[in-house]
């Protein structure tokens, strides 16, 4: 089987780039709405593609939120949520980052696709281990969301790379799919290790994935 040789690499952000959402704060969050993290998980994410979409401002997120908790909050609960909401989303995964700024400097293109609300990708814009990108596509900015195809196109023309010379990563299975059926090659990321297996066999890139995560294992002990 002959490998596949990519041109770029377009990477999701949540659970790719970035660690998972930071516990502590989802425990925040939860204690500011008094429920409990199963009921603050449901209704967090009942309204999330509308304000990834920047259908919702920040302020007016957490209003729906509240009102399927049956809560009141203040102004003050209000602007804490939103700020620790961000800094959720800001803690960087320990060898996909790196990778990605190994890949762009061996020749490779690679990009940032993420359905990310504007409040979190501004906050995530200030952080120093997020690597340079050659397009950055959100879904705040396209208002429109993964698996949504307009998401991709808009990524793919600023890209300048043609859909079969592309490798895609995502942890969700429905934008694997939509990514495909553009004709993008990709990989459903579960794991680092499963990833850098799969790339491993299907892939011939420069910068191995499995290269990296051998260098960090070595790097912890």
């Amino acid at each position: 089987m002959t490998r596949v040789r990519p041109q770029a690499v377009i990477f999701d952000y949540g659970n790719v780039l970035s660690a998972p959402q930071g516990a502590l704060e989802i425990e925040r969050m939860a204690s500011i709405l008094e429920v409990s993290r199963d009921q603050f998980s449901r209704a967090y994410w009942q309204h999330r593609v509308a304000y990834d979409e920047a259908a919702l401002e920040p302020a007016a997120y957490w209003r729906a939120v509240e009102q399927i908790l049956s809560r009141r909050l203040t102004e003050a609960q209000i602007a804490s949520l939103i700020e620790t909401d961000n800094r959720s989303w800001s803690y960087p995964d320990a060898v996909v980052p790196r990778w990605a700024r190994d890949l762009r400097e061996n020749g490779l293109k690679t990009a940032l696709l993420s359905n990310m609300p504007a409040s979190v990708r501004e906050y995530v814009d200030r952080c120093g281990w997020l690597p340079p990108f050659d397009q950055r596509t959100f879904s705040c900015d396209v208002r429109a969301a993964k698996p949504r195809p307009e998401i991709f196109r808009h990524c793919l023309a600023g890209l300048g790379v043609d859909a079969a010379e592309i490798l895609f990563l995502d942890d969700r299975p429905d934008n694997v799919r939509a990514a495909e059926t553009l004709g993008l090659h990709a990989i459903l990321y579960r794991t680092i290790e499963q990833a850098a297996r799969d790339i491993d066999e299907f892939f011939d890139i420069p910068v191995p994935l499995i290269a990296t995560v051998y260098e960090n294992n070595e790097e912890d002990q």
